[in-house]
């Protein structure tokens, strides 16, 4: 069988996303790969196919128990051998799963990288056929990556171990040029085919929302999107049990999950949410990299990450089956000061030296401003988040909040004067909360000690609010009229090209919404990239999807897995577009292969007909030629 045959048999695909075959192909000539590629790209069937092909064992070093688990779960159920070895099974049950492997029942097995270290599977690799060595999630590598881990740099010396190199293919969603170096130096990848295929998710729509009250808005958000799941990112342990009681009391059926919990309670959570039984999961970022629930349909944060590394990899876990999905941050300043806060209260790790130290906080309070300017940008958001990874978007996506609000332009340069004048006046000493209380002439205690109201400047903008000068002085920064100094104090400083605003040569206009809603409701309509299904569907499509939704938890209970690994959301969308009667038609639903139509192909072809009668009708929306589109193609 060749690797068509071998998509469509195992993963229901007919053809291969762009740069799924380049780097098949190079895996297949005993090419070393890196592949750079974004959250639901499809980077598995990258180093699964080939795994297939090659005569001997594949090993996927994987940082987490919960997405080894995922993986294996998804392969056997297509009707693939696979294994993992981790913490979680006893040793008679790694050693059962190792002589197993020996006896080729097994052609891939998943390991941490801890496990690479241990006698018994060192012995074993030394003593088996392995013909490609894997790393998944491998900006885990790199001392520049937000996830570096130690046990990473193992992967290294157990490959020199071993009596024969295997191929290596290493796969990540969120890399800059720093990470991706590192990735190829460390693991001493050999003139590797590297492939970025952008970092553009499509079919993600991306917003900042700054409501007064963020349980109101999280209430009303969760409560519009009953039947769907998504994820709520906390940036503290109390935040996020606090959160998790209101909707509580709300009725809303959520778990939680954050490293303070016992390991019973939070597997529990986290089986709760994968199998549907909670479809709202409220967890800090240790609820993050292992998740590869595909019908995510949004995901939240309900405070400012500390990077934009952080949160787009938070955000790529909504839409990973291609589907249309929500990633919405609620901003607030004082998000800015938690993150320092947590920052500054970060164990420094063991073995680097004060210069490497300083240069790790640097870096770190770099990342924490790109996070916040793009919390305060009123361009599209979509463009700064490809622009931060190193690539060229459209300056306007039209699915992102930004590009959808309508703003109104104020000329603010006398204002902005006066800002300049008294970051000048105090010459230079203070951060944007000082700066801004005295400008707009506020009695604070913290400015009382600072002896602020001594200044000429102390009131000169007191017609504008606060939050107002705020606005205006990120506005300036962003546009390179004030920078700031690289510390936690973050103070202003007045950059050369202030000098034509202060003599007014150069005027700064100020953009600000028409209009804020305060509602999830009241935002602006989604836009045609935006479809979900309930756009696809008619009411009857509708009604046969939900159907199809409940005997998929039906099976999945009986099989023990994730409804998600019987079908994705989008392939019972597919099931409603086609409406197949026979094999042959449910073998043309995307991602149903002949294994898993073997296996519950004639169940779902069986709830079909009932609900029809056998009766052909149109159960979508608009022409079959608008479909693709709607639908998406990403997988």
């Amino acid at each position: 069988m060749d690797k068509s045959g071998i998509l469509k048999k195992y993963f229901g695909y007919s053809g291969f996303r762009p740069g799924q075959e380049l780097l098949i192909d190079s895996i297949l000539s005993g090419r070393d790969v890196l592949g750079i590629m974004p959250t639901g790209a499809g980077k598995s069937i990258c180093y699964q196919v080939p795994a297939l092909l090659l005569p001997g064992i594949t090993l996927i070093i994987s940082p987490l128990i919960s997405l080894m688990k995922d993986q294996v779960q998804a392969l056997n159920q297509a009707g693939i051998h696979a294994a993992y070895i981790n913490s979680s099974l006893s040793e008679s049950q790694i050693s059962k799963a190792l002589r197993l492997a020996r006896a080729g029942q097994y052609k891939m097995i998943y390991a941490a990288p801890e496990r690479l270290e241990t006698y018994e599977f060192l012995q074993f690799a030394c003593e088996s056929d392995i013909s490609m060595l894997t790393v998944d999630e491998a900006h885990c590598i790199s001392q520049w990556g937000q996830d570096f881990r130690p046990s990473y740099l193992n992967i290294v010396q157990f490959i020199r171990r071993l009596p024969k190199r295997p191929v290596l293919s290493a796969f990540t969603a969120t890399a800059t040029e720093n990470v991706k170096e590192d990735i190829a130096c460390v693991l001493g990848l050999q003139d590797p085919q590297v492939l970025v295929t952008g970092f553009d998710r499509k079919n993600l729509y991306f917003a900042v929302e700054t409501p007064r009250k963020k349980e109101s808005f999280v209430t009303g958000y969760i409560q519009q999107h009953a039947q769907e799941s998504g994820i709520i990112y906390c940036a503290t342990r109390k935040n996020t049990d606090m959160l998790y009681e209101k909707l509580l009391a709300q009725g809303i059926a959520a778990a939680r999950y954050h490293a303070g919990l016992g390991a019973g309670e939070r597997m529990q959570s986290q089986e709760d949410f994968i199998y549907d039984k909670k479809p709202v999961m409220i967890a800090t970022n240790a609820f993050g990299m292992g998740i590869d629930k595909s019908n995510v349909r949004y995901v939240i944060h309900y405070n400012m990450p500390q990077s934009l590394e952080n949160y787009y990899q938070e955000a790529g876990r909504a839409g990973r089956d291609g589907e249309p999905a929500e990633c919405i941050l609620l901003y607030s300043s004082q998000d800015v000061m938690i993150n320092r806060f947590l920052l500054d209260s970060k164990e420094p790790g063991a073995g680097y030296t004060p210069q490497e130290l300083a240069d790790i906080r640097e870096r770190d309070e770099l990342r924490l401003r790109a996070m916040t300017s793009y919390c305060t940008t009123t361009g599209c958001l979509r463009e700064y988040i490809l622009r931060y990874f190193g690539e060229t978007g459209k300056n306007r996506c039209e699915n992102c909040l930004n590009c959808a609000r309508e703003y109104e332009e104020t000329d603010v340069t006398k204002e902005a004067s006066k800002i300049i004048e008294g970051i000048l006046e105090v010459r230079q000493r203070y951060g944007i909360n000082v700066i801004a209380g005295m400008l707009a002439g506020e009695t604070r205690a913290k400015l009382r000690e600072y002896g602020v109201s001594d200044y000429e400047s102390y009131g000169s903008l007191q017609h504008l609010r606060e939050t107002d000068i705020k606005a205006i002085i990120s506005q300036m920064i962003a546009e390179g009229l004030l920078s700031t100094t690289n510390d936690k104090y973050s103070l202003l400083r007045v950059p050369a090209a202030a000098m034509d605003v202060l003599h007014e040569s150069r005027p700064v206009i100020w953009k600000r919404v028409k209009a804020s809603p305060e509602k999830a409701q009241d935002r602006p309509k989604q836009s045609g990239s935006r479809m979900r299904k309930s756009d696809i569907l008619n009411s009857r499509g509708l009604e046969l999807f939900e159907r199809l939704r409940a005997l998929r938890t039906e099976t999945a209970r009986e099989e023990s897995v994730p409804p998600y690994i019987i079908f994705s959301d989008k392939t019972l969308v597919d099931m409603c577009v086609k409406v197949p009667f026979e094999k042959s038609e449910m073998l043309q639903v995307t991602g149903v292969g002949t294994n898993k139509y073997e296996r519950f192909g004639e169940r779902f072809l069986a709830a079909i007909r009932d609900y029809t009668g056998g009766v052909r009708e149109k159960y979508y929306f608009g022409d079959a030629g608008e479909l693709p589109a709607a639908r998406g193609r990403s997988r």
